[in-house]
């Protein structure tokens, strides 16, 4: 593990700066996802993987059990709103592309982690520029061979990262639904990707100390986040707070990228 992956945690004791600033973006995504319907795994993963505060491993495994408690809390009692052919046919793409989304990390983790963090530089950025850019509503409801190749994509994403949000945001604000079924759509794909992938780390062993420490740390300002996002309105519109966050995923992930690629090029 390099000297900047320990910053967050190491040995068991905790960076108090660095825990400050994971804390901080945790409180951030978890209160935009409860007011818009995703991004939270997105804007942590963006700046505390920019930041390199934590493997990326260890970020994901943490960032899959807060978006999980997330998403449930947001999700409470608007279940009755998902649009349940399109959950469908995503969860059909999103659970066989997890296996394939952590074969990846594993791989490039093993073998070029500068090539890993070069792909989640990548996607981060592209994932921010699709946001900003914003996706043009369809005239009708996709079909079913699309949404099975968006499930596709966002679990190989969501394997690898756990961050998904950027493909599944871009299919769903394009769908001619209304707001609240796109977000109960949306929280509710979150939430089967997340526990699922939660469920298969674990199973392989992979809940570290790190993981639960951190993930026990961070849990109760995600509960905070989630409760502020359901009785305070944010002071701006929900686009303006929307673009924010993706401006500063996007320059996370440029740096990320350009980093990767210099220590790559380095490596070569």
């Amino acid at each position: 593990m390099s000297v900047a992956c320990q910053q967050l945690w190491h040995n068991g004791s905790v960076d108090v700066p660095a825990l400050i600033i994971f804390l901080l973006i945790t409180l951030l995504g978890s209160y935009i996802q409860a007011v818009a319907g995703f991004a939270m795994g997105m804007l942590i993963v963006a700046v505390v993987g920019g930041l390199r505060l934590l493997e990326i491993e260890t970020l994901a495994a943490v960032v899959s059990i807060l978006s999980l408690t997330n998403s449930a809390l947001s999700l409470w009692g608007q279940s009755q709103h998902v649009h349940w052919r399109l959950f469908g046919w995503l969860a059909a793409g999103q659970l066989p592309a997890l296996v394939l989304g952590l074969y990846f990390l594993d791989q490039l983790g093993a073998n070029a982690r500068w090539l890993l963090e070069l792909c989640l530089g990548f996607f981060l950025t592209l994932g921010a520029l699709g946001m900003l850019l914003k996706p043009k509503p369809l005239q009708r409801v996709s079909p079913s061979w699309v949404t099975w190749l968006t499930g596709l994509c966002g679990g190989t994403l969501g394997g690898m990262f756990s961050a998904s949000g950027p493909v599944l945001g871009l299919f769903g604000f394009s769908q001619p639904l209304p707001l609240h079924v796109i977000r109960a759509t949306l929280l509710s794909s979150f939430l089967l990707v997340t526990s699922s992938r939660t469920v298969m780390v674990g199973w392989r062993g992979e809940l570290t100390e790190a993981v639960l420490g951190i993930t026990l740390l961070a849990l109760p300002v995600v509960l905070v986040g989630t409760w502020l996002g359901h009785v305070l309105a944010p002071p701006v519109s929900d686009a303006a707070l929307k673009r924010a966050a993706f401006w500063l995923i996007l320059v996370m992930g440029i740096w990320v990228g350009v980093t990767a690629a210099m220590s790559g090029t380095l490596a070569l």
